[in-house]
């Protein structure tokens, strides 16, 4: 790691040297950094950090024994004798060693953001940008204010173009991020409704959000998605205009055709500028559409020609939990379980949709919605009902609006469908008949059925499984989506037994 060493984490960490050892050298350069001691190796810096059930000062020992060049820690441990550089607040450290870091690579780099699509798109760019540079990219959910700086530390002299993701939950968090990034492309998806606990509303995470615009070069240039309302009313950042990108034929950047195949994906031609071109996006959904857009904005801010960005763009995969399509002896499983907010829960409802068979929606929680939760929930049944879903499972605490809203819905269209013959039916009978089942508040797994839709609601996943064989169908297409913290990777881990 160029230029870590001990004589410089001391200067730019302002920490006090502790260390028992008669001599040690403070120029040797660090070779990697972590936070985890298991991932410690021979001349790593160990940054000591208090976690909710773990403790980092607490395996300071143990990392000097597998050859830790220096830890930086808030307190020494009893019986340690290496070089610990103590300071105030480790996670601080952390970010300013990887500010430091960052500044002394000769490289381009470009930071995501947005509401909803920043992994998909983060994929799409690196595997674009992959065609003619070496490019590290974020891993996995590395993307907050302890991810990114450690993103950042695997980054070498032989990387030509880092992919960074940046997600954040509160105001004053992008500005360390991109303090952090300095990015020379600036890429944000859209401004939905997510973290509204702290952010308010779509304005205050359109504020947040382009707070990544604080740290871009001088001479950068933002990518951003023209369709979304919020975006599409920013004329210039740094005094430039930004490049938009999106499905108006009137932008730089958009599709003049596209073919959707289904869970296959979809073949479109591109426009960017003079350029135009084919290209196949083999991921489903006409989401997907818009990550290539971002891919193509990036990929001719970066010079490409339309056959490299082409070969990235039909080399994407999917990530697991994010909108995978998993094929087994009986079902095709959509695995979207990683995270969820109405606007992503909407869009996985219609990837569904483009499912042949039967469609089954397994719906979650949604989480940090603020005071609204309870109708953007119920938004998300009505959608799903909107979209024709066969079968729709409603699990959690939250999820109960979905239930809710789904039931809302279908009783709209009943009534609907009623009219001009209300005369000749008892409709508090009938609909009371239309909706029976509608009892299933709790665990008993009785759906309340429409004449289309079966409607489950259960409190937990424990719940689900019970019933789950009874539920799902050889052939049923399932989606899956909840926030994080519901872990519905466990469900899509159970499908994958049926």
């Amino acid at each position: 790691m160029k230029n870590i060493t001990i004589d410089n984490l001391l200067r730019i960490s302002g920490g006090i040297l502790n260390c028992r050892k008669p001599e040690i050298d403070r120029y040797r350069e660090a070779k990697g950094a972590c936070i985890d001691s298991r991932l410690v190796k021979e001349d790593f810096v160990f940054f000591a950090t208090k976690g909710e059930r773990v403790d980092g000062h607490d395996y300071i020992a143990s990392a000097f024994e597998k050859g830790a060049l220096a830890v930086i820690c808030e307190r020494v441990p009893d019986g340690v004798d290496g070089p610990c550089i103590v300071v105030k607040d480790s996670l601080t450290a952390l970010r300013d060693v990887a500010e430091f870091y960052r500044k002394g690579l000769d490289l381009k780099v470009v930071g995501i953001t947005g509401s909803v699509g920043k992994t998909s798109t983060k994929e799409f760019i690196a595997s674009v940008l992959s065609q003619k540079f070496r490019v590290l990219k974020t891993e996995g959910n590395f993307n907050n204010e302890i991810g990114l700086p450690l993103t950042v530390f695997r980054l070498t002299e032989e990387d030509e173009v880092a992919v960074l993701e940046m997600g954040i939950s509160d105001f004053g968090e992008m500005t360390r991020l991109a303090k952090i990034a300095r990015p020379d492309v600036a890429v944000i998806t859209n401004i939905g409704q997510c973290h509204l606990e702290q952010l308010g509303d779509r304005d205050g995470v359109l504020s947040a959000k382009t707070e990544i615009f604080k740290y871009l070069k001088e001479d950068g240039t933002a990518c951003l998605f023209a369709d979304d309302d919020k975006l599409s009313t920013i004329k210039e950042v740094n005094g430039k205009k930004p490049v938009f990108f999106g499905s108006s034929k009137e932008l730089q950047i958009h599709p003049l055709s596209v073919s959707p195949k289904g869970l296959l994906g979809s073949d479109c031609t591109i426009c960017s500028g003079e350029m135009i071109f084919p290209i196949h996006i083999p991921l489903p959904g006409a989401h997907r559409i818009y990550n290539a857009l971002a891919a193509i904005a990036v990929g001719t801010v970066f010079g490409l020609t339309e056959q490299e960005m082409a070969a990235g763009i039909e080399q994407v995969r999917a990530t697991e939990g994010r909108g995978n399509v998993i094929q087994t002896e009986k079902l095709i499983i959509l695995d979207d379980c990683y995270n969820a907010n109405p606007v992503s829960m909407n869009a996985a409802l219609d990837l569904l949709s483009l499912a042949e068979g039967q469609k089954v929606a397994i719906l979650g929680d949604m989480f940090e919605l603020g005071s609204n939760e309870i109708w953007l929930h119920e938004g998300v049944g009505k959608y799903a009902v909107k979209k024709e879903v066969d079968v729709l499972i409603c699990i959690g605490e939250l999820a109960k609006n979905i239930y809710d809203g789904a039931l809302e819905e279908e009783k709209a269209s009943a009534d609907s469908y009623l009219t001009g013959i209300e005369k000749h039916l008892n409709d508090g009978e009938y609909l009371s008949n239309l909706l029976a089942g509608n009892k299933n508040e709790g665990s008993d797994g009785e759906p309340a059925t429409t004449e289309r839709l079966n409607l489950y609601y259960y409190k937990t996943k424990e719940e689900f499984f019970r019933y789950m064989k009874e539920i799902i169908q050889d052939g049923d297409a399932v989606l899956v989506k909840a926030s994080h913290g519901m872990h519905f990777e466990e469900i899509v881990a159970a499908l994958k037994e049926l």
